[in-house]
C-alpha cells in the first residue's frame, strides 16, 4: 500500500529535536527503517512526516570504557556492533544475540536502538540488555532523562517514548562485563527466523541473572539468583512469571517446555 508523507534528514541532534517539538505526534522516527517501512508499506501507520537519523553524526557513536561501559549510539547498526571488538570481549552474550538477529544484509541497516524501540516481544537485544542492566537515554528539546531497560518497554509494540522524544543511545555499564552466559532461541526453521521463544542468562560474580521473551507482552526479567541456584528453582520461577500464548508459531505448552529447556542448557554451559 502507497502512503505519501514527507521526508526529512537532519545533520545535527538540535535539528531533529526542534524537528520533533514542532511535528512529533505526526512524525515517524527512524535509524535503519527495517520495521518503519514495513508497517507503512502494510498500512498500518500513516505518518505525515519521517524522520532519518542517519545523517547525524553523533548518533553513530560506538564506544566502551571500563569506567562508564558500552555506548549504543541510535544509529550504530548490529553488524557495527558486532565487529566492534570490545563487544566480544565485554559482553558477549551481545555478541551472540546479534548474530542470531536476521541476515548479514538486514544487519547493515538494523540498528541496536530500532531493535528495542520496536519492543516486539521477540525482539533479539532486549533480553541481552535487560540482564546487563543497560540504561536507555531518551532526548528532547527541553531536556534528557535516563531509565532503565525494564521501564522502557511498556507491553506489545509500546514504550515510554514522548512523540517529541528519540532514544540517543543506550549505556551498558560494567558491571556484568565479561560475564559468562549465553542466548539461546527457538525459531521455526534453521537459519535466520523471529524467536518463537528465547532465553538470555549470565553468571557473574555471585548471581545469575536470565531473561526471556516471546513469552509475555514484553521480555520478563526474572529476579537474580545466587550463583549456586539449582537450575529447577530457576524454571519454577521463570514459569511462575511467564505468560506464553498460543499463535500461529507455537502454542503456549510447547513456549514454555523450552524455556525450562534452555535454562537447563544454559545453565549446563555457564
Amino acid at each position: 500500500m502507497l502512503h505519501d508523507f514527507s521526508y526529512h534528514r537532519p545533520e545535527t541532534l538540535e535539528e531533529a529535536l526542534n524537528f520533533l517539538a514542532q511535528h512529533g505526534p505526526d512524525t515517524a522516527v527512524f535509524s535503519g527503517g527495517t520495521d518503519l517501512f514495513v508497517v507503512i508499506r502494510a498500512g498500518l501507520v500513516k505518518p505525515v512526516h519521517v524522520l532519518d537519523l542517519k545523517g547525524i553524526a553523533e548518533l553513530r557513536e560506538l564506544k566502551w570504557s571500563a569506567s562508564e561501559g558500552l555506548s549504543i549510539g541510535a544509529c550504530v547498526t548490529i553488524n557495527e556492533l558486532l565487529e566492534y571488538p570490545h563487544v566480544k570481549k565485554e559482553f558477549p552474550i551481545l555478541h551472540t544475540a546479534g548474530e542470531e538477529l536476521a541476515t548479514f544484509q538486514l544487519r547493515n541497516r538494523a540498528t541496536v536502538i530500532g531493535n528495542i524501540v520496536t519492543a516486539s516481544p521477540c525482539g533479539d537485544m532486549s533480553g541481552p540488555l535487560y540482564i546487563l542492566g543497560g540504561d536507555v537515554v531518551l532526548q528532547s528539546a527541553s531536556g534528557e532523562r535516563t531509565l532503565p531497560m525494564g521501564k522502557f518497554i511498556t507491553g506489545v509494540k509500546q514504550t515510554i517514548i514522548q512523540p517529541d522524544e528519540i532514544v540517543t543511545r543506550i549505556i551498558v555499564p560494567p558491571t556484568w562485563a565479561r560475564a559468562p552466559g549465553g542466548y539461546e532461541k527457538l525459531k521455526r526453521i534453521k537459519g535466520h527466523d523471529l524467536g518463537v521463544v528465547s532465553v538470555s542468562m549470565i553468571k557473574h560474580k555471585k548471581a545469575i541473572r536470565c531473561a526471556i521473551g516471546s513469552a509475555a507482552p514484553k521480555p520478563v526479567l526474572l529476579p537474580d539468583f545466587p550463583a549456586d541456584a539449582a537450575v529447577e528453582d530457576i524454571k519454577s520461577k521463570a514459569q511462575e512469571m511467564i505468560s506464553p500464548i498460543d499463535d500461529v508459531r507455537a502454542t503456549a505448552e510447547y513456549r514454555t517446555f523450552m524455556v525450562g529447556e534452555f535454562i537447563t542448557r544454559l545453565m549446563e554451559r555457564i
